[in-house]
């Protein structure tokens, strides 16, 4: 893990194992910046989901892939940066998991998750990095 100033970065590697680290380093910054339960709560889902996805989707479970991700603290908010080396995706035509025909599939539901628990989502470089935004609110 490398500090620079606000910006703190990891290096992960495309395998499930790696899920840990994000949720340890998730309750790390609980706890640094007094998160309440409720978005504690939704960051954990939110940048898992992510994670998730750049292990599965993105990088397809290739060790030889890594998955960067880094946090940004700044004035009451959380900021962070998932990246893979997969392929990227079109993130504008996705499915929609609320769909009658889709409620019975087994995924399809990350990107709608962290929309929703999420303040703000970015996607760039084709749906290869991911940002989620969050306003911290402290106990």
């Amino acid at each position: 893990m490398t500090v620079t100033g606000e910006t703190v970065m990891m290096e992960l590697t495309s395998q499930p194992e790696s899920l840990s680290a994000v949720e340890k380093v998730v309750e790390e910054i609980k706890s640094k910046y007094n998160v309440n339960e409720d978005s504690y709560g939704n960051m954990l889902v939110a940048v898992t989901e992510a994670v998730s996805n750049a292990i599965y989707h993105g990088n397809r479970l290739d060790p030889k892939k890594k998955i960067v991700l880094s946090y940004q603290h700044n004035d009451g908010n959380l900021s962070f940066t998932i990246t893979d080396q997969g392929p990227g995706f079109d993130y504008y035509n996705l499915p929609d998991p609320t769909a009658p025909e889709n409620l019975e599939k087994e995924c399809g539901r990350g990107i709608f998750l962290m929309k929703h628990l999420s303040d703000q989502v970015i996607f760039s470089e084709n749906g290869r990095v991911v940002e989620l935004f969050f306003k911290i609110h402290s106990n």
